[in-house]
Order: structure tokens, then sequence, then C-alpha cells
């Protein structure tokens, strides 16, 4: 990956401990690592919750891409609905 230089910024530690990055990073998800006291590495990055990790594997990509190609060549229709409640039980009132 290449890095652009960015000219030196000079920010100043609130009371609270606290420092701003800027609007544009406002809302944004941030890993710090503290390499030695004074020494910080601040990334944003994407947390993804424990329960949805699956979402993000191999299977999972391949089972959405497969879902999307049969929903491609199979127009929607309510031709069958009434059947098709029936069969999942939800028919019967």
């Amino acid at each position: 990956m290449a890095t652009t230089a960015h000219p030196l910024t000079v920010k100043v530690v609130g009371t609270n401990g606290q420092i701003s990055l800027g609007k544009q990073y406002a809302g944004r998800q941030v890993l710090v690592e503290e390499y030695e006291p004074g020494v910080w590495l601040v990334r944003t990055a994407t947390v993804v919750p424990d329960n949805e990790r699956w979402l993000h594997t191999p299977q999972a990509a391949a089972d959405l891409q497969a879902a999307m190609a049969w929903s491609v060549a199979h127009a929607a229709s309510d031709i069958d609905v009434e059947d098709t409640l029936k069969r999942l039980g939800h028919g019967e009132q």
C-alpha cells in the first residue's frame, strides 16, 4: 500500500485527555496501539460483532452470490402465494 506524506500537524491534548482528528473521522471506530509511552498508532477500523462474523466468510459470500444469481434468473411472482403460505403454515386462519 502506498503512503503519501502529509504536513505535520500539532494537536493539543485537552484536559479530558482527548484530541480531535477532524470532522472527516467523526463517528468512526479506530484502533489505538501504544508502542511506547507517548507513541501511538491510530488506524480507522470496522469492528464486526461476533454473532455477525459468519457473514464475512467465503461460504456466506458464495451463498449470497448464488442467491443473487437465482433471483436474477427467477422473476418475482405472487402466482402461487396461497400455496406457499399454506406450505409454510401461514395460510390457515
